[in-house]
């Protein structure tokens, strides 16, 4: 645009240029050879313009005659290159599809009509191509040979590091890993590999120095830096906690001030303050992290805050966590827990009754199991709660990767992930599913085969008619073994009338701690068919 305004100012300059010689007639006198030339001035600017242009035209000619054999030569690597780069394209697009020959046939083209050293694109699709025909040696040399290209660096990095997490080798993974975040900090996959071993070898700071330049680059969001930076401060602590209290104490209370419903970092700050005597900053932080989420271990720090308190303090104290938090499992078990040390047994039946009545599970059947025993000792009750909280869910716990842990930990013993453990109840037992199959109402029951009676014993006929037709009860008599009919629907109408009644045998006697049947079970169940026996 600019080129256009420039040459339309020139034209229009030239313009004004020849009308103001029109308007000012004269003559130009011009003597060579002892000829004399007189023309006008305006025939004489013309003829000047006339011969710049020309030399101009002929200069123009003799450069492109000059330079022809370069711009043809040109003109034909240039359109090598396209059809490299073509090729090149293509070949990249097959290795994405998964076409192992089309991009090896690709490759070839691309490494003849470009040079690999020009295009460090066809080392890669070299390597993509190694990878789906399966020749992982040979990619593997690819991606050595792009460590000495600074451009292609990071990218051999990244190959030798996935060849290496797909033959299992950790430890080369994260030295690879390790070098690519130190060249780039902004690389995800580097930075991630490289706190996992950070975290591995306990460098806490490390990892720490690590989530802040993640978060400087963008990589992760605002809160899910805060997360990691307050998990790795926990970890800090509990590291130190018994070496360096006073930095344990300054990590963990940096934790709870990044993450303050952060159950683990609460609950360790809070220990090193009443370690110190500071009780009253300590259960401000255990009280706003049960506001956010009541977790047992707040509860037993915060009821246990002052070690000579009386078991009645520690059962008010509990009460106001319950009035931070109503209508609470957590809230509620505190409380019974409480008020079983201190022996007041009706409050600690009622608090762990309501607490089965919002979250039915197995900690609560066992504290209702350790009243009972306490107050009352009735081995039959608290043999049926004990039955109850075996089939019960179970508590919630520190989860991760399926290992159950009492303890939080800052990574997963399984993968290396930080901040894998979760609270949440772990997998149902298997049990549950059986008594929940046992308890249908559909279930069949099982046929069990009457024994074979000795010789001696006396048969029963109740059918004398169905006795008669039997002839062979009497040879299997003289053999030594009774022919017992099954008892049906057909025996029992052929009884007479006055047949004699048979006196039931005696029910066995029950077991001084025998707890018998539940009532509220008993009700729950369904009616089964009737049987005999």
């Amino acid at each position: 645009m600019i080129r256009i305004l420039l040459s339309l100012a020139v034209v229009f300059a030239l313009a004004l240029g020849f009308a103001w010689l029109a308007d000012r007639p004269g003559e130009m006198v011009v003597t060579f050879s002892g000829y004399q030339y007189q023309v006008s001035l305006m025939v004489a600017a013309v003829a000047v313009v006339a011969v710049v242009a020309a030399v101009m035209i002929v200069w123009w000619l003799l450069k492109a005659l000059w330079n022809s054999p370069y711009t043809i030569s040109r003109y034909f690597r240039v359109r090598r290159r396209d059809r490299g780069y073509q090729a090149l394209s293509t070949g990249m697009i097959a290795a994405g599809a998964g076409d192992g020959a089309l991009a090896r046939k690709k490759t070839k083209e691309a490494a003849k009509l470009i040079r690999s050293d020009q295009e460090p694109l066809i080392q890669l699709l070299e390597a993509q191509a190694s990878l789906l025909e399966g020749d992982h040696g040979g990619a593997r040399e690819k991606f050595e040979t792009m460590l000495d290209d600074p451009e292609m660096r990071l990218l051999g990095l990244r190959g030798l590091y996935l060849e290496a997490e797909r033959l299992g080798d950790r430890n080369a993974a994260r030295h690879y890993a390790g070098r690519a975040a130190a060249m780039a900090p902004q690389l995800a996959w580097a930075a991630e590999s490289t706190l996992e071993d950070l975290t591995e070898r306990g460098d806490w700071d490390g990892a720490l120095k690590l989530v802040e330049a993640q978060k400087s680059t963008r990589q992760i969001e605002r809160d899910a830096a805060n997360r990691r930076r307050a998990v790795l401060l926990t970890a800090k602590a509990q590291a130190l906690i018994d070496s360096d209290p006073n930095a344990a104490k300054t990590a963990a209370l940096e934790a709870n001030r990044l993450r303050p419903d952060f159950a683990p970092a609460a609950v360790i700050a809070a220990k090193l303050l009443f370690r110190q005597n500071d009780v009253r900053k300590g259960a401000k932080i255990l009280e706003a992290a049960w506001k956010a989420e009541p977790h047992p271990e707040i509860a037993e720090l915060y009821t246990h805050a002052r070690p000579g308190d009386a078991v009645l303090d520690r059962l008010n104290r509990a009460k106001k966590l319950q009035e931070m938090k109503k209508n609470h499992a957590e809230s509620s078990l505190a409380v019974a827990r409480a008020a079983l040390d201190a022996q007041d047994y009706k409050t600690a039946r009622q608090e762990a009754e309501a607490a089965i009545r919002m979250d039915r599970r197995e900690g609560a059947y066992l504290l209702l199991a350790d009243i009972e025993e306490a107050e009352t000792g009735d081995q039959g009750k608290v043999r049926q709660l004990l039955s109850k909280a075996v089939r019960a869910p179970r508590d919630p716990a520190w989860v991760a990767d399926g290992v159950v842990s009492e303890r939080w930990a800052p990574v997963s013993p399984i993968s290396g992930k930080l901040d894998a453990f979760e609270w949440r109840a772990p997998m149902e037992r298997l049990g549950q599913l059986i008594d929940s199959d046992e308890d249908a109402p559909d279930a069949a029951v099982p046929t069990i085969a009457a024994p074979t009676k000795p010789a001696k014993e006396n048969v029963i006929e109740l059918n004398p008619a169905v006795s008669a037709e039997r002839p062979t009860t009497a040879t299997a008599s003289e053999n030594g073994e009774d022919d017992v009919a099954p008892v049906n629907a057909t025996a029992f109408a052929a009884v007479p009338p006055d047949a004699e009644a048979v006196e039931p045998a005696e029910e066995l006697a029950r077991l001084p701690d025998d707890p018998g049947v539940d009532p509220d079970d008993e009700d729950q169940k369904s009616p089964r068919k009737f049987r005999l026996f």
